[in-house]
């Protein structure tokens, strides 16, 4: 099944199908939301949250791109310059953890995660909108812009309340996978991301695997399986 929402010129994914599928989210013990890699689809990331479900009674949610990209330039380019691509992917993301929220989901069991393009938004979204998640799962990708600064990050979760960073984020365990040779994805963006959902309160798992190139091999398959297990 799928829903849509209109659509608006500065949120070119705004029309497209938010698909879901596994255990209905009214009777699901947690949800999964996935976001796919420049090219795939919805449905194609589906297909891998449902091998890393198992038999858990998970729903899974995963909003689909305009054109099936999320925004036209490398992760690493300026913010503007992937733009309105990059806040529509985000908000697109919202409504995907909305949907498991308004079925009775609350956050700490709903599972952020994506591969490439959908690992960098994925992990943008949980570090501009931290809480405590079931998880996140970031698959080849990394923090989005042409450069990451903790305090940025920081300074916005915390804003003026002045409570501690680690709050943000709460001890949600979150996992980057990632190639030591990324034709995509450089290793220095990796601990980047990784230093920042530190500073945020993350309990994070960085593994860079020798060699591997742009996938998911069976260890990330097996690990991120792992946290959602442990979800459910």
């Amino acid at each position: 099944m799928s829903r849509r929402s209109p659509h608006a010129g500065d949120d070119p994914h705004a029309g497209e199908p938010l698909v879901a599928a596994g255990t209905d989210p009214e009777e699901a013990d947690a949800a999964v939301v996935l976001v796919h890699g420049r090219g795939a689809t919805a449905r194609s990331i589906v297909e891998f949250g449902e091998e890393i479900s198992g038999d858990s009674d998970i729903a899974l949610f995963a909003p689909q791109a305009a054109a099936n990209t999320w925004y036209p330039n490398s992760f690493l380019a300026p913010v503007a310059d992937n733009e309105p691509g990059r806040s529509s992917g985000l908000r697109a993301i919202g409504r995907a953890v909305e949907a498991a929220t308004d079925a009775g989901i609350p956050t700490r069991r709903v599972l952020v995660g994506g591969f490439s393009q959908g690992a960098c938004l994925a992990s943008e979204f949980v570090a501009r909108n931290p809480t405590r998640y079931g998880g996140l799962a970031v698959l080849s990708g990394g923090l989005i812009g042409e450069s990451v600064a903790v305090d940025d990050y920081v300074s916005d979760a915390v804003g003026d309340r002045g409570t501690d960073p680690t709050d943000a984020l709460a001890g949600t365990p979150a996992f980057l996978g990632c190639s030591d040779v990324d034709p995509h994805i450089p290793e220095e963006r990796v601990h980047e991301t990784a230093a920042v959902l530190k500073a945020l309160g993350g309990d994070v798992d960085t593994r860079i695997y020798e060699g591997m190139g742009h996938g998911i091999n069976e260890a990330e398959t097996a690990a991120v399986s792992e946290m959602i297990a442990e979800m459910a």
